[in-house]
């Protein structure tokens, strides 16, 4: 049977699951790739928090998954983290919180928005996703720095505060967009 390009492919839903999750598991290390470094933090600035979250409101909990593939494979040692690191000694690093973070955040914004599709449901599922992240990784970043709670904070949570609310209301436009 010969397909010609103005036919529509139909995709099984299992396939196009999986492309999915891949293909937020890609957006997720070129992420990493927009980075910008802080001076007085080990964490840089980058974009994977807010493909964490676009994932999570496109792909409810599988969003999770494109998170822990992302993990695993840098753990293997692909070049996907920032810096074009990979490798398990950089989950075990000052960023590997936030990293680990990533999953959990999908996860529970993927839950949230599945259900529920409101905009004050979707803001607050977005602002929990961002505290997730920044729960993880402040905690990770604190010990390894061996720094008070105030240091940790001024390190690690503060100045990534207002970027994250921007990221966070870019993937609300965004989702509002979809569902029109």
């Amino acid at each position: 049977m010969e397909r010609t390009l103005n036919q529509p492919l139909a995709l099984d839903r299992t396939v196009a699951s999986i492309m999915a999750v891949a293909l937020f598991t890609v957006l997720t290390a070129l992420g990493a790739f927009v980075r910008i470094p802080l001076p007085f933090t080990p964490v840089p600035v980058t974009l994977q928090v807010f493909f964490v979250l676009l994932s999570a409101v496109v792909l409810g909990r599988k969003a999770a998954i494109s998170q822990a593939l992302y993990l695993v494979l840098g753990a293997a040692g692909l070049p996907l983290f920032t810096g074009a690191a990979g490798g398990l000694a950089h989950l075990l690093g000052p960023t590997g919180g936030y990293l680990l973070g990533f999953a959990a955040a999908a996860w529970a914004v993927g839950s949230i928005t599945s259900k529920y599709r409101n905009t004050a449901d979707m803001i607050l599922a977005l602002l929990a996703g961002v505290a997730i992240i920044y729960a993880a990784g402040a905690v990770q970043l604190g010990l390894l720095l061996h720094v008070g709670v105030a240091r940790t904070l001024q390190l690690g949570v503060l100045p990534f505060i207002v970027g994250d609310l921007l990221k966070a209301a870019a993937v609300l436009a965004v989702a509002r967009g979809m569902r029109r």
